[in-house]
C-alpha cells in the first residue's frame, strides 16, 4: 500500500467512525423523538457508511499498477466509486422524499403529525458540528491527494451536515411553535431530499463525463498547448486529445519539428516535452507526442 492509498484509507476510516456514531444516535433520536426529519437524516448517515466502504475498496483497486488487461492503469475504478456514491445519494434522496411526501399527504387530510422531542433537536445540532468538521478535514485531504472518490465522499459529509441544518430548522420550528406547526418536520425532510438530489446530480454529471472520456476543461488544454509551444524548436501543436483517468490525466498531441533533424534529436525533444508536462500535471500523467516534419515527406 503506497502513501497516497494509506492516507485515503485513514481519512475514510476516520469519517466512518463519525458515521457509525451519528447513524446510531440519529436513529435513536428519530424514533424516540418522533421526528421524520431526524429518521431521514439517520438514513442519510447510513448511506455515508456504505459509501465509505465503496471508497475503501475502489481506491485500493485504482492504486494497482498497470497490467495486461489495464494498460492505462486502474484509475477509472476511483471514478466508478464516485459514480456509485452519486447513485447512492439519489436513492437516499428518493426514499426521504417519499417518506416526507406521505407525511405531508396525511397532514393535508387533516391527520395530526407527532410533535418531535428535544432529543431529535440535539441530534441535529451534534450532527451539524461533527459532519461539517468531517467535510473540512476530508475535502482538504482529497484535494491534496487529488482523489475524486475522496472528494465525493467529502461532499457526502457536507450534504449530511446541511441536511441536518434542515432537520434543525424543521424540528426546532415544530417544537417551539406548537402542534399546529408539526408539518415543518416533514417539510424539512423535503428540503433535505432536494438538496441531496442537487449534490448527487453534480457528482454524477462530473463522473459520467469522465467515464465517457470527456476532454479536460478548455483552460487546461490551453495551458498544455502553451507549454508545448514554449519549446523553441517545436511548432504547430495540434490534434490535442485529453482525458482524465482517475486521479491522473492522459495527453496525446501532434507537433511539428524540422524535417532535417535526426531521429535521436526528435526523440530527445519529445522527451523534454513529456517531462515538462509531467512536471506540471503530475508524474503519472500519460503523454504521447507524435512528431511530424515541417517539410513534406520526400519520395525516394
Amino acid at each position: 500500500m503506497d502513501a497516497r492509498e494509506k492516507s485515503i484509507d485513514e481519512v475514510t476510516l476516520a469519517g466512518s467512525a463519525v458515521n457509525v456514531l451519528l447513524t446510531v444516535f440519529k436513529f435513536v433520536a428519530g424514533l424516540l423523538g418522533r421526528s421524520a426529519a431526524m429518521t431521514a437524516d439517520a438514513v442519510h448517515s447510513l448511506s455515508d457508511l456504505l459509501t465509505d466502504a465503496v471508497v475503501l475498496v475502489f481506491v485500493h483497486i485504482s492504486n494497482k499498477p498497470a497490467d495486461r488487461d489495464h494498460e492505462y492503469g486502474h484509475g477509472k475504478f476511483e471514478t466508478l466509486a464516485s459514480t456509485f456514491i452519486g447513485i447512492a445519494l439519489m436513492i437516499v434522496a428518493g426514499g426521504i422524499l417519499y417518506a416526507a411526501g406521505s407525511s405531508l399527504l396525511a397532514w393535508f387530510r387533516g391527520e395530526d403529525l407527532p410533535r418531535p422531542g428535544m432529543l431529535a433537536l440535539w441530534a441535529a445540532l451534534v450532527s451539524i458540528l461533527l459532519k461539517e468538521a468531517a467535510f473540512q478535514f476530508t475535502v482538504r485531504k482529497a484535494r491534496k491527494l487529488e482523489s475524486p472518490a475522496l472528494e465525493a465522499n467529502a461532499w457526502h459529509h457536507r450534504s449530511d451536515a446541511l441536511s441536518s441544518v434542515g432537520s434543525l430548522v424543521g424540528i426546532g420550528g415544530a417544537i417551539l411553535l406548537g402542534n399546529r406547526w408539526t408539518v415543518l418536520d416533514p417539510l424539512a425532510s423535503v428540503v433535505i431530499s432536494f438538496f441531496i438530489i442537487h449534490v448527487a446530480w453534480k457528482l454524477l454529471r462530473q463522473n459520467i463525463r469522465e467515464l465517457m472520456e470527456a476532454s479536460l476543461p478548455e483552460e487546461m488544454e490551453k495551458e498544455i498547448l502553451q507549454i508545448v509551444s514554449s519549446f523553441p524548436d517545436v511548432s504547430d501543436p495540434h490534434n490535442l486529445k485529453t482525458r482524465r483517468i482517475g486521479n491522473y490525466i492522459a495527453i496525446e498531441l501532434h507537433v511539428r519539428m524540422d524535417g532535417d533533424i535526426s531521429l535521436l534529436q526528435a526523440h530527445s525533444r519529445s522527451h523534454y516535452i513529456e517531462k515538462e508536462l509531467k512536471a506540471r500535471f503530475g508524474p503519472d500523467t500519460h503523454v504521447t507526442v507524435h512528431v511530424e516534419p515541417v517539410k513534406p515527406f520526400e519520395k525516394f
